[in-house]
């Protein structure tokens, strides 16, 4: 019935969804990240021979306007929506709830029954568990399929779960590993000599007794069992070092690796409930090394494609076909384990090698869609690759002399990037001559990337100059996820990536700043002061725009949101500490990670591209205008509430 109001009430506002009469075929590629000048720069080289054959042949090529700040959720949020965050109400990756000032992820909330009968130790469900989009709007897609449109949507980051509607689609950036985080390695070893959790991974301590030790994998939380444990599946391994090589085996498989060797998926189970339940996953081993020591990585524990436990398809069995077709495959949203290598779970050379794996399942499935795609009269493939971001994010360091981190990089690699670039290019090739003659093709990018040298720590610049204060008898250092700071005498505080909040009375549950003329001074100071801030190291500005968030986004979404949005010049962007609520001591440091690249900057500094078979008509083309150019090609007129224009037209709401 919420799914039929909803219909109900876009058709009211839009005036018409009709059935659409015979339309195109349109196929559209997701490069995540790709970036203009990189891709100018690679054309250049020679390294880009479809792109420029799609060129020479009539494509236009422009940069593409981003999203405000040029975060993936919140850019991805434009794009399926045609709305800012102001509509769809995605602001960042962190959001913060006003009531308890603790951070929450943006995108999806998963809920666990609040009741149980209770057996012994055990624990029995009196209803289930339930798993939430929480973007706001509707989906280009949705209309499309109540429209009769042949629809398939393949890892369209932020839709997990991904909307109820008839069209294929299977869920991205967003989407958990086994244990409901967002990738949770683990590293057997039996050096170091500690277990101990990382921020996205897990270190198992084992000791070899004759070459055998046995170690356990992470599962999701057993709310079956009192106390809900972590259910955990057993690894038994046997390392022969004079070899090179260990057998291993884990549920029902059995293998043998040789020392830089992979296995292919195996299935991983985790008990909940003996002959009842059990929780499905897939997983793949590492060898890196028998000696000195045993070093095995084990990536995240999948969702199984085959038996999702988890909402990650539209039709559920939409996930099944596509392991049947061309094997099981990553489900995480972002399957490339950008953690491992930032813990030394595995090296610049292991991270190349798992995140080819990536590309490479992925590159299969856009073969088998194109298939598909090749047999339809009419219809819509928007297919998704991750690759050029998080090879951005985590390689950027081995190509930039200017990295702090470019020493300690391994120079092998220093053209990972643009050989990601040229893949990308073969399935550009592969695209255009499968999708045929009439058909509309398009390639764009969510944003570009940056190199991010220096970290600038707002919370810290906040508590500097008086905005933010602490409670008598604590140090900046104490604070975490802003326990610790005093709200009576706090008038503005940071968290996520690029949000900056006012402490705003009837808004923040312990608010003192007062709307009206006192929030209007304070959010022009505000404004005044960041964008004046200098890094000391070398004398420039860091801070381009602090946009208010009344003056950029439209929608009664707003009042959720940050009240001013930091954009950063290339080069800097805000700390992870301060994005969770931390002080640290200094304004500003070296970004010492190997996340050396990035894009959560100043939608100005990192534009996306947009390559389309087709004159581009509309002024300044941007992320909110694909939604609506995507109905109109079908014939389908945008809800009111979209605030993008039509990219062939030309025409503006």
């Amino acid at each position: 019935m919420k799914r039929m109001m909803g219909i109900l009430l876009v058709v009211l506002m839009s005036g018409t969804i009709a059935a659409a009469a015979t339309g195109p075929k349109v196929l559209i590629l997701g490069f995540d990240g790709m970036d203009p000048k990189m891709l100018e720069a690679f054309l250049a080289q020679g390294v880009m021979p479809n792109f420029e054959k799609f060129l020479e042949d009539g494509g236009h090529l422009t940069p593409f306007g981003t999203s405000t700040p040029p975060q993936s959720p919140v850019a991805w949020s434009n794009f399926t929506t045609g709305m800012d965050a102001g509509g769809h109400g995605i602001f960042d990756f962190i959001h913060r709830d006003p009531e308890t000032m603790l951070p929450f992820f943006s995108a999806s909330e998963a809920k666990g029954p609040m009741r149980f009968w209770k057996i012994g130790t055990w624990k029995i469900p009196r209803g289930g568990s339930e798993v939430l989009n929480l973007r706001k709007g509707v989906a280009f897609w949705e209309l499309l399929s109540d429209a009769g449109v042949d629809a398939t949507i393949f890892k369209v980051p932020a839709n997990f779960p991904p909307v109820e509607c008839e069209a294929r689609s299977l869920s991205g950036m967003g989407t958990p590993d086994i244990t409901g985080n967002y990738g949770i390695s683990t590293l057997i070893t039996d050096d170091p000599p500690v277990d101990r959790d990382l921020g996205g991974g897990r270190v198992v301590s084992v000791y070899l007794d004759d070459g055998n030790c046995t170690a356990d994998l992470s599962g999701p939380t057993n709310t079956w069992r009192d106390g809900d444990p972590e259910a955990r599946a057993l690894v038994q391994i046997t390392v022969d070092q004079g070899s090179g090589s260990a057998w291993i085996k884990a549920g029902d498989s059995e293998i043998v690796l040789a020392d830089g060797e992979w296995s292919d998926w195996i299935n991983i189970d985790f008990q909940m409930i003996p002959l009842l339940k059990t929780v499905h996953g897939i997983c793949r081993f590492y060898l890196m090394e028998t000696s000195p020591h045993l070093r095995l990585y084990v990536t995240p524990v999948q969702i199984d494609p085959v038996k999702p436990e988890m909402p990650i398809s539209t039709p559920p069995g939409y996930s099944k076909e596509i392991a049947e077709a061309t094997g099981l495959f990553y489900t995480q949203g972002l399957p490339d384990d950008t953690s491992a290598l930032e813990n030394n779970f595995i090296s610049d050379e292991g991270y190349v090698q798992q995140s080819d794996f990536v590309l490479q399942e992925r590159l299969e499935q856009l073969e088998a869609e194109l298939d598909r795609f090749a047999g339809l009269d009419e219809g819509l493939l928007f297919f998704y690759f991750n690759s050029p971001d998080q090879v951005c994010h985590m390689m950027w360091r081995n190509m930039d002399h200017d990295s702090p981190t470019y020493a300690a990089s391994d120079h092998t690699h220093e053209f990972r990037i643009r050989d990601v670039y040229a893949e990308l290019d073969a399935a550009l090739g592969l695209a255009v001559e499968r999708a045929g003659d009439d058909a509309v093709v398009m390639v764009m990018s969510d944003h570009g990337f940056a190199p991010w040298n220096r970290a600038f720590h707002v919370n810290t610049w906040l508590y500097d100059n008086g905005y933010l204060v602490i409670k008598d008898g604590s140090s900046p250092a104490d604070v975490e996820m802003l326990f610790g700071v005093d709200w009576k005498r706090t008038r503005a505080y940071a968290i996520g990536i690029n949000g900056l909040y006012i402490n705003l009375a009837g808004r923040e549950k312990r608010g003192i700043v007062q709307p009206g003329a006192e929030q209007e001074q304070l959010l022009a100071e505000l404004k005044s002061g960041l964008e004046k801030v200098i890094d000391p190291l070398d004398g420039r500005r860091a801070i381009k725009t602090a946009d208010r968030s009344d003056q950029v986004y439209h929608g009664d979404m707003i009042r959720i949101g940050p009240d001013i949005i930091v954009g950063y010049y290339a080069g800097w962007r805000g700390s992870n500490e301060s994005a969770l609520g931390s002080i640290p001591d200094v304004q500003f440091e070296d970004n010492m990670l190997k996340w050396s690249g990035d894009h959560c900057i100043a939608a100005s500094e990192v534009p996306g591209i947009l390559m389309v078979n087709r004159p581009i008509l509309r002024q300044n083309p941007a992320l909110v205008d694909l939604a609506p150019t995507i109905l109109g090609l079908f014939g389908l007129e945008p809800p009111a509430e979209m605030v993008g224009g039509d990219l062939f037209s030309g025409e503006t709401k």
